[in-house]
């Protein structure tokens, strides 16, 4: 349906607040907030949500937030996990 809102949300876990600065010869000098400008820029028709945490809790409450709400959602390798078990 093209004329529903596009809504994704990116969830982000342990340690990615710190993208930019730790270790930058292993996971690079750009920052998650650069990151978030370029992809609201590039499409401006998504409406993004973004959530980071270093909790793990918060996470799983984010993630059942996010599940009691309408319209698809993805997990990212949820299916290859299915079809491995």
């Amino acid at each position: 349906n093209f004329g529903a809102e596009m809504r994704i949300a990116i969830i982000n876990g342990p340690n990615l607040n710190l993208l930019g600065e730790r270790e930058p010869e292993i996971y690079g000098a750009r920052s998650f907030d650069s990151f978030r400008e370029e992809l609201s820029a590039l499409y401006p028709i998504v409406s993004f949500s973004f959530f980071q945490s270093n909790v793990e809790g918060e996470l799983i409450d984010a993630l059942h937030a996010l599940a009691g709400g309408e319209g698809q959602r993805h997990l990212s390798g949820a299916e290859e996990r299915r079809k491995d078990a």
